[in-house]
């Protein structure tokens, strides 16, 4: 296929999707049509340590990631995917880089290389320090200047934890010799040969040393974590110029004009852009996020305050609701106790019962996220009886997610911001029994796009932004198009009913 990177009604568009789960590449066309697609599945590591037990004798969730295998896996779909769309790297007009948002990777300056894998978001091994320390930050006004709480979720405890555990780290980190980053700044670092060690805003704020007031680094914050200043990146707009990719890595040097995080992708992608929209995303986890404009909000819900996106110089900003685990609990159910054979079997086993006969399942394999915070809290199947079946859990980790989200809902209307239309994307949001049900519970149109593949989507028309092959973000918006709504159909009763029961069920997981 031929593309002439001067007409703008047949540019190329690379976004690179460094998800917890995979890496993915797709070129989009300009006007968000897939031309190629690649990906790779990312193993999940999950070591033991006797340094991660709980106060009260529990195991705390260790979770990492092979760096080195994170790149490599994104160089190779990145060359898959140009290749299958037909073309060469000439005619990508820019790159765009969306990834896991909070997973810390340190690294050597001078070689490259990782000093410790990739301690992902999900990891709790820093759950100790978060409760010693919460009275502290507190004080320090941790929230007010972060809009995050106190929570290992974040990279700021992971940074401080591989600097001191392993060996001369934090004499290195102390003299300029390793660099942190995100994965987007690690990709980045890793296409520009080294050239640019930079992030964006947006994960710059997921970091817990982002100051959402000044949109730098906090000093307060980097002696608090005892981060040394000279370890961050550079801190530029969502959509900007990243430099170039190494020649040598594509075929030619391709321009990198966007880096934003997962979840503010989607947003963009959902064309979130007036105050007051939303969106939620259904991957390994559950993320609902609603712009809020100019203004930095602070929840008294426990949601969080964060970086929509940032260009211009000009920060839109969100309220966030976190969920940990909503297509994890999938993976868990496929690959853990093996109750099915792919993730596509889960909507049919679904629609085999009316209900779940009082069965709940509550996936806080990783504790609970917003808005319960609770990092102890375990996993749980409850209300089984002699008649509950395989149908009968698959079902309950399906409307987990949905209950899950009316939390996030609930805590949103108590903020005095109201939700009356939910825009969906990610993997489970084809399923259109989950979609239904969502409905049902919420008691709000769920509206799913033509395209589900947002996340990847918003990074590529983000660096479309940077290349000019967009001239605002009203033209984005004019490009998203609705596929499908799911209206409200269950007794409004029955629905409370179903999630007062679950509303009981995670009282029962919690820690205190």
């Amino acid at each position: 296929m031929a593309i002439d990177p001067h007409d703008r009604t047949t540019t190329a568009l690379l976004a690179i999707d460094q998800g917890t789960t995979s890496s993915r590449a797709i070129v989009f066309d300009r006007v968000g049509n897939k031309l190629g697609v690649a990906q790779r599945e990312l193993p999940q590591s999950f070591p033991e340590s006797a340094d991660a037990v709980a106060a009260d004798g529990g195991k705390l969730a260790l979770v990492e990631h092979d760096a080195s295998r994170i790149w490599t896996d994104t160089l190779a779909c990145a060359r898959e995917a140009i290749a299958k769309a037909g073309l060469e790297a000439r005619d990508i007009a820019a790159i765009g880089i969306t990834n896991q948002r909070e997973t810390t990777v340190v690294w050597d300056r001078a070689t490259g290389t990782p000093i410790h894998p990739a301690i992902v978001w999900q990891d709790r091994r820093t759950a100790a320090f978060c409760t010693e320390h919460a009275d502290a930050a507190l004080a320090l006004g941790l929230q007010a200047r972060t809009g995050l709480l106190l929570d290992p979720y974040f990279s700021a405890t992971k940074i401080a934890w591989i600097l001191d555990h392993v060996p001369g780290a934090r004499a290195r980190a102390d003299a300029g010799e390793l660099a942190f980053g995100t994965i987007d700044c690690w990709l980045l670092w890793q296409l520009t040969g080294g050239r640019v060690h930079a992030t964006d805003a947006s994960n710059a704020s997921r970091t817990l040393l982002y100051n959402l007031h000044t949109a730098d680094w906090d000093d307060e914050l980097l002696a608090f974590f005892r981060v040394p200043r000279s370890l961050l990146p550079a801190v530029r707009d969502s959509a900007a110029d990243y430099g170039h990719t190494a020649p040598e890595l594509l075929g030619a040097a391709v321009p990198i004009g966007a880096l934003v995080g997962d979840q503010q992708a989607a947003t963009v992608g959902q064309a979130c852009f007036q105050p007051g929209m939303i969106k939620s995303t259904y991957g390994t986890g559950c993320f609902v996020v609603m712009n809020t404009g100019t203004k930095a909000v602070q929840s008294q819900q426990r949601l969080l305050g964060t970086v929509g996106y940032r260009l211009g110089g000009v920060t839109t900003h969100a309220l966030e609701g976190s969920i940990f685990v909503a297509g994890a609990a999938v993976q868990w159910l496929r690959d853990a106790v093996h109750l099915i054979g792919s993730a596509a079997e889960t909507e049919a086993l679904a629609r085999t019962i009316p209900d779940t006969q009082g069965v709940y399942l509550v996936p806080a394999f990783t504790g609970l996220g917003a808005p319960y915070w609770d990092p102890r809290a375990r996993g749980a199947i409850l209300g089984l009886t002699r008649d509950s079946g395989i149908a009968h859990i698959v079902r309950a980790a399906l409307e987990s997610v949905c209950y899950q989200t009316r939390d996030l809902l609930d805590a949103m209307a108590r903020d005095a911001v109201e939700v009356t239309e939910l825009r969906v994307d990610g993997g489970m949001a084809v399923n259109d029994w989950l979609m239904q049900f969502l409905a049902d519970i919420v008691r709000v149109t769920v509206v799913r796009p033509q395209t589900v593949e947002t996340t990847a989507l918003g990074a590529a028309l983000l660096a479309g932004l940077t290349a000019g092959v967009y001239e605002s973000l009203d033209e984005i918006a004019a490009l998203w198009r609705a596929e499908a709504r799911f209206v409200p159909q269950m007794d409004a009763a029955r629905a409370d009913a179903l999630y007062a029961g679950w509303v009981d069920a995670v009282a029962r997981t919690r820690s205190a």
